[in-house]
């Protein structure tokens, strides 16, 4: 889910966080590397909003990706450049004929940042806990059956149904591998929302200032399995700057290595300077008008659609200046289920207004009052908002533009009071792995109370379709995309949401910094690891 990023928006949240400051288990050791690692090097990863929504690895489904993967790991990790899974805590896997049956080899010489040495039964251990809570993204193991551990280095999932275990094992959130013993005689899941880590990954959390500009450190885990050879990061700092001009002006001062976001026209600013590197890559995150089904006058489908028709899509490309890309449907291009062709709205203002007409609405009728609500700090979403605003005054209806904290924003679509709940709901959404599922089963499946179903659409023909489509994708690759293109044409016909453009990432960065890839299957996280500092 993301706006500023948060799923929140994407995207998603879970407990309140306890502690307001809190630091590491680990014992510290000497900094790792040798003559050949780059010492002291620092990555300053800017970004407009707060980072740590949640701790726990088994919960967390918020902006705190872009800090877990580099904490954590999963077994495996996607590679948008060869649309291949690569091995991670696993070094390789099968599967059985009929798809049931996956045996994933689990990696040797591994160590938690407690110290502990990680075997199978970890592995086992840890995906079992995330299964038993079922929170956040917990619904990506539900084809499992059971998990067994045989020896120290083999994991058997028996599956329900056939499913990509090996995408699912590289997911970004809910596939992390942690010491489930870290917590001691502790609850663990308090051991966590205190502000506390037990991950595998390359960095290990070395503070955490809840609420400050400078939110979390990390620092080198000097047992990582990867080792320390050659140029690396030995410290990753996470800062909060909501505003673009005061993060750009820290990327132009070197106090920030990365800018996560900033707008397209202060993006712009670095292109072609010395010292400076930008990157402009299209990604799987899509910004979605969540349209309130259950109540208020977008409850009528008829206006639903006069609203997608009354919306200057061109324009509001070109107000995002090279930020964003319409989209076709809701899956978007690069990840398999995409469709060219499908038929989302376009702009008609006469159609709006025909549609509106026989609803008793629009110039010809009664004016309109709507409630529109964005992730504050979000430039892109305050712009966007506007424009709606803009454009659907024409049509006389009237939008309160209202920008919230990503909590605020996400409590009040979710609340049980249905007049409490806003008509258009601004956010984002990316997969939770490399398959289009995560839009709809979490998105548009029918649910009891809403938590990202936040246009509270419920389409009992829609639903059987999503809980098919999963196992085809194991089975019949082309027979899940034909689904796919049939469920976002039905989401096209009676339009729950609005699905605006697939964000482009504008990442700007000191030109020091080789070796980065934007990978869209881990939206906005940036694998210090694998970066190089000059020097």
């Amino acid at each position: 889910m993301m706006a500023s990023r948060i799923r929140m928006a994407a995207i998603a949240v879970v407990a309140a966080v306890a502690a307001a400051a809190c630091t590491g288990t680990s014992t510290e050791k000497p900094s790792p590397g040798g003559s050949a690692a780059a010492t002291n090097a620092t990555l300053n990863y800017n970004t407009t909003s707060q980072v740590m929504i949640g701790w726990d690895p088994s919960t967390g489904y918020s902006n705190e990706i872009i800090a877990m993967n580099n904490m954590y790991e999963q077994l495996t990790r996607y590679n948008s450049e060869t649309q291949q899974v690569d091995p991670l805590l696993a070094t390789d896997w099968t599967t059985s004929d009929d798809g049931l049956t996956w045996t994933f080899t689990i990696r040797q010489g591994v160590t938690f940042h407690t110290g502990r040495a990680m075997t199978a039964a970890d592995v086992k251990a840890s995906i079992d806990r995330t299964m038993q809570i079922n929170e956040g993204a917990a619904y990506i193991w539900g084809p499992v059956k059971s998990i067994d551990a045989p020896s120290s280095d083999t994991v058997v999932f028996k599956l329900k149904y056939p499913a990509p275990m090996d995408l699912i094992a590289s997911a970004d959130y809910a596939a992390y591998i942690f010491d489930t013993k870290a917590a001691g005689d502790q609850d663990l899941g308090k051991w966590f929302e205190q502000g506390n880590e037990a991950g595998t990954g390359p960095y290990q959390l070395e503070a955490w200032n809840k609420g400050q500009e400078t939110e979390l450190r990390l620092k080198a885990f000097p047992d990582y399995w990867g080792g320390w050879d050659g140029p690396h990061y030995t410290r990753y700092v996470f800062t909060v700057t909501p505003e673009a001009t005061t993060a750009a002006q820290l990327l132009r001062s070197g106090q920030a290595t990365i800018v996560e976001r900033m707008t397209p026209q202060l993006w712009q600013t670095f292109q072609g300077q010395d010292g400076f590197t930008t990157t402009d890559e299209p990604s799987w995150q899509t910004l979605l008008a969540m349209l309130n089904t259950s109540s208020g006058p977008l409850a009528d489908e008829r206006i639903r659609q006069a609203v997608a028709s009354g919306i200057d899509y061109d324009g509001m490309m070109a107000a995002l200046h090279g930020g964003a890309e319409q989209i076709s449907g809701y899956v978007p291009p690069g990840l398999w289920g995409h469709t060219d062709d499908l038929s989302n709205p376009t702009y008609d203002q006469a159609h709006a207004q025909d549609l509106l007409d026989q609803a008793g609405y629009g110039p010809n009728g009664k004016p309109m009052d709507l409630t529109l609500t964005y992730t504050q700090g979000d430039a892109d979403e305050q712009l966007v908002g506007q424009l709606i605003k803009s454009d659907l005054a024409k049509l006389n209806i009237n939008v309160d533009v209202r920008g919230l904290a990503w909590p605020a924003q996400w409590g009040k679509a979710k609340s049980s009071n249905e007049s409490e709940r806003q008509d258009i709901l601004l956010f984002y959404w990316w997969p939770d792995y490399a398959d289009p599922y995560s839009w709809f089963i979490n998105l548009f499946h029918t649910e009891d109370k809403p938590y990202f179903n936040l246009s509270y659409y419920s389409d009992p023909g829609l639903d059987k379709m999503i809980d098919s489509v999963e196992s085809l994708a194991a089975t019949d690759r082309n027979k899940a995309i034909s689904t796919y293109q049939t469920m976002q044409e039905t989401l096209l016909q009676t339009m729950p949401a609005i699905s605006l453009y697939t964000q482009v990432y504008q990442k700007a960065m000191q030109s020091s910094v080789s070796g980065f890839v934007d990978n869209p299957a881990y939206p906005n996280v940036v694998f210090g690891y694998d970066l190089q500092p000059a020097g």
